[in-house]
C-alpha cells in the first residue's frame, strides 16, 4: 500500500504552506508549542478537539487535516463515485421496482454489513439498493414503511461516507435521509436522521452546533409523544450523541447531563438493540462513558473502566462498536504511557473491525505515535502500519 500522511504530518504541511509558525499556530489553537511540535513529528496523537482547533486556526476543514486514508485509483474510489451518482439521483432512480420481500431482506443485509464494518461490500450494494428502495417508495407514496427503508439505507450510506472521510458526500446523504424520514410520519426515523446530522457537525469539529441539533431532536421527539422501547432507544441514542459532542467541547456538565439521561434509558433495556442503524443499551452506553473520560483528559478513569469491558465485552455489541471500544482503550493506554497495552488494544481493534480500524483517524494517530517510538523493535506495529498506509 502507498504510504499516506496522517493528521500530524498534514498539520505541518498546511502550516508551512500558509507561512504560519509553530508558535503562532499553537497560540491560535489554544495548545502549547511543545504539544504542537510533538503532534507534528508523531510523538503525540492529534485528538479530535485539537484537530478542530487547528483546522479553525488554519481555515481548513478537519477532513483536510485528517487526510485521505487511501490514495490513487482503487475499487473503493470507484464505488464511492457510484454512490455519489445514486445519491444525486435521489428522485430519479434508474432501477426497476423490486420484489418487496427481496427489498426488505436487502435492507436488513445492508444494516448488517454496516454493523460488521464491511464497508467495501456495503459500497458495492448501496447504489442499486438506494435506487430500488426509492423506486418502491415513490410507487407507494402513502406507505410509511417504504420510506423508512429509504431512510435506513441512507443511514448505511452515511456511515460509509463518514468512515471513509468523505464529508461532503456525508452532508448530502444526511439531507437525503432527512427528506426520506419526513415521508415516514415516524418520529424515530426523523430522530435517526438528526443523529447523523449532528454527526456531520461532530466530524467538522463544530460541537456547539452539533449539540444544538441534538437538543432540538430530543425536544421534537419528546413532543411527538413516543412510548415504549422505541422511545427509550431513540432518546437514549440522541443523548449518547450528546455525550460525544459535549465531551469534545470540554463541557463537563453537559457531558454528565447527557450521560445521566442515557443511563436512565439504558437501564430500561435488557440488552443492546440495533434499530434504524442506531445501537443502544447498557453496553454501548458504557462505551460512550469510557470515550468521554478520554475526551475530558481522564485517561486513567478510562483505563479503569476498560478492564471489565475488555475482560467481558458487553453481549449484543456489533463489530463496529467493539472496534471502537478497542480504539478508545488504545487511546487511553497511550495517554497513560502503557505502550504495549495500546498496541495490544489496536491489535484487538483490527481483529474486531478491520476495515474501520484501517481508516479510523484515532486508530491511525495512536498507531503513528507507537510506530515512531518503536518502529524497528515491534514487527506487529510495522504490520499494522502497512495495513493503514502509514508505512510502505
Amino acid at each position: 500500500m502507498e504510504s499516506t500522511p496522517a493528521a500530524g504530518e498534514n498539520i505541518a504541511v498546511l502550516r508551512k504552506v500558509r507561512g504560519v509558525g509553530q508558535a503562532r499556530l499553537a497560540r491560535e489553537a489554544g495548545i502549547s508549542l511543545s504539544y504542537l511540535s510533538k503532534i507534528e513529528v508523531g510523538l503525540r496523537p492529534a485528538t479530535p478537539p485539537v484537530v478542530a482547533a487547528i483546522a479553525a486556526a488554519l481555515h481548513v476543514t478537519t477532513a483536510r487535516i485528517h487526510g485521505q486514508p487511501f490514495l490513487g485509483p482503487s475499487e473503493q474510489a470507484d464505488l464511492l463515485n457510484d454512490l455519489r451518482g445514486a445519491v444525486r439521483r435521489y428522485t430519479l432512480p434508474r432501477e426497476d421496482l423490486p420484489d418487496p420481500s427481496v427489498l426488505s431482506t436487502s435492507v436488513k443485509r445492508a444494516a448488517r454489513l454496516r454493523a460488521d464494518t464491511n464497508y467495501l461490500e456495503l459500497l458495492r450494494v448501496l447504489p442499486r439498493l438506494l435506487g430500488e428502495a426509492t423506486a418502491h417508495a415513490l410507487a407507494h407514496p402513502g406507505e410509511a414503511g417504504a420510506w423508512e427503508q429509504v431512510a435506513d439505507v441512507y443511514g448505511c450510506a452515511y456511515a460509509v461516507a463518514h468512515r471513509l472521510a468523505q464529508p461532503d458526500l456525508a452532508d448530502m446523504i444526511v439531507s437525503r435521509q432527512s427528506w426520506a424520514a419526513q415521508q415516514t410520519w415516524n418520529p424515530s426515523a426523523e430522530a435517526g436522521a438528526a443523529w447523523n446530522e449532528a454527526g456531520t457537525y461532530q466530524s467538522a469539529g463544530q460541537y456547539d452546533d452539533g449539540l444544538a441539533i441534538v437538543e432540538r431532536a430530543i425536544s421534537r421527539y419528546e413532543a411527538a409523544g413516543g412510548t415504549g422501547p422505541e422511545k427509550v432507544m431513540t432518546l437514549g441514542s440522541l443523548h449518547l450523541r450528546g455525550v460525544v459532542l459535549a465531551s469534545r467541547n470540554e463541557d463537563r456538565q453537559a457531558t454528565q447531563d447527557h450521560l445521566n439521561r442515557a443511563w436512565d434509558y439504558a437501564r430500561k433495556m435488557p440488552s443492546d438493540v440495533l434499530r434504524h442503524n442506531l445501537t443502544f443499551g447498557q453496553g454501548n452506553t458504557a462505551l460512550y462513558e469510557l470515550a468521554a473520560h478520554i475526551e475530558l483528559n481522564q485517561p486513567h478513569r478510562a483505563t479503569e473502566m476498560s478492564t471489565s469491558l475488555i475482560a467481558r465485552p458487553p453481549v449484543g455489541l456489533n463489530p463496529n462498536r467493539l472496534g471502537r471500544l478497542f480504539i478508545d482503550v488504545a487511546r487511553a493506554r497511550l495517554a497513560t504511557r502503557d505502550l504495549p497495552g495500546a498496541e495490544e488494544a489496536l491489535d484487538k481493534a483490527f481483529a474486531s473491525a478491520p476495515q474501520m480500524t484501517e481508516v479510523h483517524p484515532m486508530a491511525r494517530e495512536v498507531l503513528r505515535v507507537l510506530f515512531v517510538l518503536h518502529q524497528r523493535s515491534r514487527p506487529g506495529l510495522l504490520a499494522m502500519a502497512k495495513r493503514t498506509g502509514l508505512a510502505s
